[in-house]
Order: C-alpha cells, then sequence, then structure tokens
C-alpha cells in the first residue's frame, strides 16, 4: 500500500530510521505507526544477533558536566563511516544527556534508562539495525567535585577527558588546561598516595628486573669487548651467524663469545649488589610516579613547572581531586 510521507517522517523522528527503511517498514505495516515500530526494532535485533561475534573497535566518545557531575561515554561501532555520522553522534549525545540527568552511576543504569517509548539498549540495538553495524555501549565513567571541567579532543569525539578541582576558578581555562594535560599526557593518578599499591608493586618488580638485565648486559658487553670482538656483531644468534658469513668474526670467535655470554651472565647474574638493584629501581620508580602522577607530570604548556605548582600559581589552595580520561584509539 502507499504509505504518506508524513507517516515516513513521524517514524523516522521516533526511531532514527533511514527514510527507506521507514517506508518499507510502514508498507509492511499497512500503513500502521506501531507495528512499524516493532518492525524496525526487530530488525535491529536480528542485525545485532548476527554480527554479535564482530569487533566494534570505532565509535562516537563523548563528554558533559552538569553542576558538580559529570561524565563520559562510548558509543561502539564497526566503522569510522558510521562513528562520524550526524545521527550518530546525536545518538550518542542524546544517551549521555540522559545520563548525566538521572545521575547514572554505571552503565547498566545507562541501558535500563527509558528513551521515547524504549530503554537505551533498545535504541542502540535498533540503530545497529538502521546502519547494519554491531553496535554497543562502551566506557561509561563519571566524577563529582566543586568544580569540574571537561576536553573533547579537537573536537573529533574519539578522546575525552574531564577533571574535578576542589574549588571553582574564575578563569575557565585553568580547568580547561588540566583537562588537555589529561588527554596529552595520560596520567594513571593524581599523585604518588594514589597510585594503587597492585601498581605500585608491579612497577618496582619491573624496574628491578630491567635493572638486573642491564647490569648483566653491561658486564657480557664489557668482557666481549676486552676479548677483541666488536660486540654489536655478536648481539644475537643471527648477527653470528651472517657477520660470520661475511668473514667479519671467525668460528673461533664466535664459539668464544657463546662461551663468554654464558659464563659472565651467570657470574654477574650470581653476584650483583642488591643495595645497588634496588637504589636504581627505586630511582625508576620515582621516574615513574613523575611521568604517570597528574600533580607530578610537567606542565604541558610550561615545561619549567609541574601541574600541581600551575595549580598553586593560580591558588594555594587549588588541586585536583579527581578525573577520567577515555579513548577509543590505542595508544
Amino acid at each position: 500500500m502507499a504509505v504518506s510521507i508524513k507517516d515516513i517522517q513521524k517514524l523516522r523522528e521516533m526511531t532514527g530510521a533511514g527514510l527507506a527503511d521507514c517506508k518499507k517498514a510502514l508498507e509492511e505495516s499497512n500503513g500502521e505507526i506501531e507495528p512499524a515500530v516493532e518492525i524496525i526494532r526487530k530488525k535491529g535485533q536480528a542485525v545485532a544477533a548476527k554480527r554479535s561475534d564482530r569487533e566494534a573497535s570505532e565509535g562516537c566518545v563523548v563528554v558533559k558536566a552538569d553542576g558538580n557531575f559529570a561524565a563520559i561515554i562510548a558509543l561502539k561501532c564497526e566503522t569510522d563511516f558510521v562513528a562520524n555520522n550526524a545521527d550518530f553522534v546525536k545518538l550518542t549525545q542524546d544517551i549521555l544527556d540522559a545520563a548525566v540527568a538521572a545521575r547514572c552511576k554505571t552503565l547498566d543504569e545507562v541501558k535500563a534508562l527509558t528513551m521515547g517509548d524504549s530503554t537505551i539498549q533498545d535504541a542502540v540495538v535498533a540503530r545497529s539495525g538502521i546502519t547494519g553495524e554491531k553496535m554497543e555501549l562502551d566506557g561509561y565513567c563519571v566524577i563529582e567535585g566543586e568544580y569540574i571541567a571537561t576536553y573533547d579532543h579537537q573536537g573529533k569525539h574519539t578522546l575525552c577527558t574531564m577533571v574535578a578541582l576542589n574549588k571553582a576558578v574564575e578563569d575557565a581555562t585553568v580547568g580547561k588546561n588540566v583537562a588537555m594535560q589529561i588527554a596529552s599526557a595520560s596520567p594513571v593518578a593524581i599523585d604518588e598516595t594514589s597510585v594503587p599499591q597492585e601498581v605500585k608493586d608491579t612497577e618496582l618488580r619491573v624496574a628491578i628486573e630491567k635493572t638486573k638485565e642491564e647490569q648483566v648486559a653491561k658486564a657480557v658487553e664489557a668482557a666481549i669487548r676486552k676479548s677483541g670482538v666488536n660486540p654489536a656483531h655478536v648481539d644475537s644468534e643471527d648477527h653470528i651467524e651472517s657477520n660470520m658469513a661475511k668473514g667479519w668474526i671467525t668460528p673461533e670467535q664466535a664459539a668464544m663469545v657463546r662461551e663468554i655470554k654464558e659464563k659472565v651472565a651467570a657470574e654477574k647474574a650470581a653476584n650483583l649488589p642488591e643495595q645497588m638493584i634496588q637504589n636504581i629501581a627505586q630511582g625508576r620508580l620515582k621516574k615513574f610516579f613523575k611521568e604517570s602522577c597528574l600533580l607530578e607530570q610537567e606542565f604541558i604548556w610550561d615545561k619549567n613547572q609541574t601541574v600541581a605548582q600551575y595549580l598553586k600559581s593560580i591558588d594555594k589552595e587549588l588541586t585536583v581531586t579527581a578525573f577520567k580520561r577515555f579513548t577509543l584509539r590505542a595508544e
């Protein structure tokens, strides 16, 4: 049957589906709006089920603050073509608006919110039917604080940050500068005291192992050099074989180097000074804190001061109480 453009537009407003999909759904439902809505929803469910094993690695990330509450959310899809579509971006923003208004703390709470005459989760499934791609909500996080600033990196909806300060500041660029710092430097914690103990233990363990490996490697290199062989010619078995073929080292030298590597490495590993290893490892850990803790990082706008010093220059009591950063991009 023929359907009116008015009904097609009404169905499009209700579902966000394309004009062709709305027309087809209305034709199948003999012009009835509600059955047509159900047809579009079922199409979305079918597409979502069919593509459930696909990877949704693209998407739209948005951030919003409302008073002392802010949130970031990502709506993921399969291609950047869909991610950059205006309707897709609007849907993501509409979902975030609803989540912030309801002060949702978890992603499950967001999914259960009502949007129109269905839940947000149903709306996402329905959109999957429209685009033909797998879609899923991800990355929902919130912060609360006395003053909150947000940042959408270059306005591209791929990387968003938000930061809470302990008090309001007259200059809005202060909060934005810190939010941009978070986007650029990707800190893991506010300061050293807020780094989880598990992370500290892991970083120290890695630092100790790396230090031991370096000390052993230095001893082996020194012994090889003392033997009269260029260490660069024998730094791997592949190099040893290829450099013998080139005539750069003899088979006798190769055998000697292999023996040196085994003997010196074992001796050095068994006699590493524990205190020296700990001191070097602690230095590596301090470097980790300086690079990974927001307040201790070099301020991106002035390398001569830390973020903490920048905030103190604005107000002696000013500091960060919370922050979040989310991106779909591999870094």
